[in-house]
């Protein structure tokens, strides 16, 4: 097989341009990956608020349906 001089020098400069720009986006991969993973901490955040509050309205619900009651002329009277 025959050396080609021009093919060494493209796949020279792509191994160093990876390199060089490997480098230069790292700071910027890691930033963006702190912000995924902060956007994903505070939509968990947020899905614990709602289902907290749909179990406080649920035992609500099921607390009222469990009340004996009374007749409504009992419940004007009080």
């Amino acid at each position: 097989m025959r050396f080609h001089f021009p093919s060494f020098l493209i796949g020279y400069g792509a191994g160093v341009t990876t390199v060089l720009a490997g480098q230069y986006l790292r700071p910027l991969v890691v930033e963006m990956a702190s912000a995924a993973f902060s956007l994903a901490d505070a939509v968990a955040a947020r899905i614990a608020v709602f289902r907290e509050d749909v179990d406080d309205v649920l035992a609500e619900a099921k607390a009222r349906a469990r009340q004996p009651r009374r007749p409504k002329h009992a419940r004007a009277a009080a």
